[in-house]
């Protein structure tokens, strides 16, 4: 076994013989949307397993037996073209601390279903989709008594990042005119600019109690004005400005930092790029997908991700602690 992939298993815990079980479900369609595909990690007490996943290597149990009582749960949201397993070692780190952690793939909006990447409906259906999910998970997963609905949290990167902080109380501007907007290449733009308008209002929910934010995007959508209605903690994650220069979209977290009502838990990456928060990769993976698992000279991607989970897993738990108090 060579040293990435030793570093990537302790990453998971395997150190105290623990892992995450993980298991597909689906939220049929209805009125509120169409059929969703999503991806729990629950804590288990088995060891872990090596498992292909669409060609990416995740260190899980399939099926394992949910682990404990009144278990917190995290909503999972990818970005632009991603898939729910594009944060899975995260997933399994949250699982393996004992969180319930739920991941969706976004309609639409997905690596394998490009048909509505960047338009209006996404941006106004993925915060839906995110609170469909959280009704799923309280109401129809088949292990729902086991979570707890007072602790509920939201890790969002990148287009996740954008739908993450609509869902927690800000409001996109979604206008002709917006500035910004006339020169992005966003379909969403372009539609604006035709004088389309969102078809429903955009989803808050008021069940998630902190959230975690890794360079949201598209940010010029959400003036300080629309971000008052934010009031719960935020740990804000960005990636580095130098290391993007290839125009990645979702680079950086900046702007939102100084807009939001409550300064954040603010972190920024130095050397970091924008794919260096998405899952560690194996020598294979990086074969197969150089793009998303090749980092800055010098960026070990391993060791941010041990800091990274340690760091989510600790706010997450803070602001549970503060929010069970009387």
């Amino acid at each position: 076994m060579n040293a990435l992939l030793v570093a990537i298993l302790l990453v998971l815990g395997t150190a105290t013989a623990q892992a995450a079980g993980v298991r597909n479900f689906d939220i049929p369609a209805g009125p509120a949307g169409p059929a969703i595909r999503l991806l729990v990690w629950t804590p288990c007490a088995e060891p872990p397993q090596e498992m292909d996943a669409r060609g990416a290597t995740f260190f899980a149990v399939p099926g394992c037996p949910v682990s404990g009582e009144k278990l917190p749960l995290i909503v999972m949201s990818h970005g632009r073209r991603g898939w729910f397993g594009g944060h899975h070692d995260t997933a399994a780190a949250l699982a393996d601390a004992g969180f319930v952690v739920a991941a969706l793939n976004h309609p639409g909006d997905t690596w394998r279903d490009t048909s509505r990447t960047d338009s209006l409906s996404v941006l106004v259906e993925r915060p839906t989709d995110m609170r469909r999910l959280i009704d799923y998970m309280l109401d129809g997963w088949p292990e729902a008594s086991r979570i707890d609905p007072q602790r509920i949290g939201l890790y969002g990167f990148s287009f996740g990042g954008y739908t993450g902080l609509a869902v927690i109380g800000g409001n996109p501007d979604l206008r002709k005119g917006l500035p910004n907007c006339e020169t992005s290449s966003l379909k969403a733009c372009k539609q604006l600019e035709n004088g389309e308008l969102p078809g429903q209002p955009v989803t808050h929910d008021p069940r998630i109690t902190a959230a975690v934010i890794i360079d949201p995007y598209p940010v010029f959508v959400f003036p300080e004005e629309n971000l008052k209605g934010i009031t719960a903690p935020v740990q804000l994650w960005s990636s580095d400005p130098a290391q993007n220069a290839d125009g990645l979209s979702g680079c950086c977290a900046a702007a939102i930092d100084q807009r939001l009502p409550v300064k954040p838990d603010y972190h920024f990456v130095k050397n970091a790029k924008h794919f260096s928060f998405l899952a560690t990769c194996t020598p294979k993976d990086a074969q197969e997908a150089p793009a998303v698992c090749t980092d800055a000279p010098g960026f070990d991607r391993v060791d941010f991700h041990r800091q990274l989970h340690a760091d989510v897993v600790a706010f997450f738990r803070k602001h549970f602690a503060e929010s069970a108090k009387p």
